[in-house]
């Protein structure tokens, strides 16, 4: 019998679970998390803290999936440790497990701002339910809080942090918010939504201090204007959990590089999610695109390949998904053109009235990308043309349209075994 060995017990490891099972119902499967208890969906955390969502919703699998499918999981256990050579990992209180095959499915970290006065009583990072529930519990007594960062954690959490009857404050570095994922006038037409609600968005400014004498009392801009406040939440992202793979002498680039298998280049290896790199199909590189949906695919697949399977991963794409007061979005693939870059194509259509914008680029005939406000109703139509490479030059012209739709379409999509979910 097989010793399957999963570092990360969240997506990808879970469907790498249930992928390994589907081949090999008898050989002993182990999970390693530095988390406490069930997989949960983290995607969900900012509805549990605006109390959309009850705690006992944010499971992604019971308590007896664990039992059901023979596994033995180690929680509150941290890897610090690789031997590629022994098939053995160490964990921080010294024990030792050996693999047969391994999957490295760390996730990422939230991104810590070097900024003086962070590691004040009531500052907060937004990644884990640990981190949720932390800020849920400093709420009584809390009329004002800053949100560092314009990206989706940062907006996420102002989301939820209003949602409770916050004065919340978004402080941007950038000339926008959600820079990574939307152009200026669709980030301007959320803007608008969140400010409708109540929330302040100061752009162009970042946190200089967080004034306090052991609690947060403050932050201070870079213009010198301090905000009074005693709840911050530094929102600036995540960063992939590479150094494990790194010390242990596998190939990294931002994330660990994976192949179409997703193998990394230590024999016996794969890795999946949130700390993988991947092809990147809208791009035509390699990419981290740390999403839930990819995390799934990617655990399936690397499950399969772990367990004897032959499955090629064709690779990742960005895009983003997400509401702010029924304002539906989503981002795919590119959503902005570098300047100076060659052969790409882009075309809009702006509702303002009704804080409607759909932008899509092309590069010749194959569409890269696409950014929907207000109206994503095509969003899945769209992403198969970007995922399958589908030619679009018979409708090219029609792709905006109200009525474009998946019957456009259906003579040119691949019908082919697919490993998406």
């Amino acid at each position: 019998m097989k010793q399957y060995l999963i570092i990360g017990n969240s997506a990808a490891g879970i469907s790498a679970v249930e992928a390994i099972r589907k081949d090999d119902k008898s050989s002993k499967v182990t999970v390693v998390s530095d988390e406490e208890g069930q997989a949960y969906c983290r995607c969900l955390i900012s509805y549990y803290l605006a109390g959309d969502v009850r705690a006992d919703k944010i499971f992604y699998r019971p308590e007896s999936f664990y039992r059901e499918n023979n596994v033995q999981l180690f929680s509150n256990k941290r890897v610090t440790g690789i031997d590629v050579k022994k098939n053995l990992v160490t964990c921080a209180d010294n024990s030792q497990l050996n693999y047969d095959s391994l999957l490295i499915s760390t996730g990422a970290s939230a991104i810590v701002p070097d900024v003086k006065g962070i590691n004040q009583k009531g500052v907060f990072v937004f990644r884990t339910i640990n981190d949720a529930k932390g800020i849920e519990s400093s709420l009584p007594g809390v009329k004002t809080a800053c949100v560092l960062g314009g990206g989706l954690v940062g907006l996420k959490a102002a989301y939820a942090l209003r949602k409770r009857k916050l004065d919340v404050k978004i402080i941007v570095k950038s000339k926008q918010i959600l820079s990574q994922m939307l152009d200026n006038v669709a980030a301007g037409l959320v803007q608008k939504r969140l400010e409708s609600y109540g929330i302040e968005v100061i752009i162009g400014q970042d946190a200089a201090e967080i004034i306090g004498d052991g609690k947060v009392k403050a932050v201070k801009l870079t213009d010198n204007k301090e905000i009074q406040c005693s709840l911050v939440v530094a929102g600036r992202g995540v960063s992939p959990n590479i150094d494990l793979a790194k010390a242990a002498g596998i190939k990294v680039n931002k994330g660990i590089i994976a192949d179409s298998a997703l193998r990394t280049s230590a024999a016996n290896i794969f890795c999946a999610g949130d700390v993988s790199e991947t092809y990147d199909l809208a791009l035509g590189d390699f990419a981290v695109n740390a999403l839930w949906t990819m995390a799934v695919e990617q655990g399936k697949a690397s499950g399969m390949n772990m367990s004897g399977g032959k499955v090629d991963y064709p690779g990742s794409i960005g895009m983003n998904a997400t509401e702010f007061f029924s304002l539906p979005i989503v981002s795919l693939g590119i959503n902005k053109i570098k300047e100076g870059a060659q052969g790409y194509e882009q075309s809009q259509t702006l509702d303002a009235k009704n804080s409607i914008y759909k932008k899509i680029i092309l590069k010749g005939n194959f569409l890269v990308g696409a950014v929907l406000i207000g109206n994503i109703k095509n969003s899945g139509v769209l992403l198969r043309l970007i995922r399958e490479r589908i030619n679009v030059s018979l409708f090219k012209d029609e792709l905006l349209d109200e009525n474009f739709g998946f019957a456009r379409i259906i003579d040119s999509v691949k019908e082919r075994e697919r490993i998406y979910v």
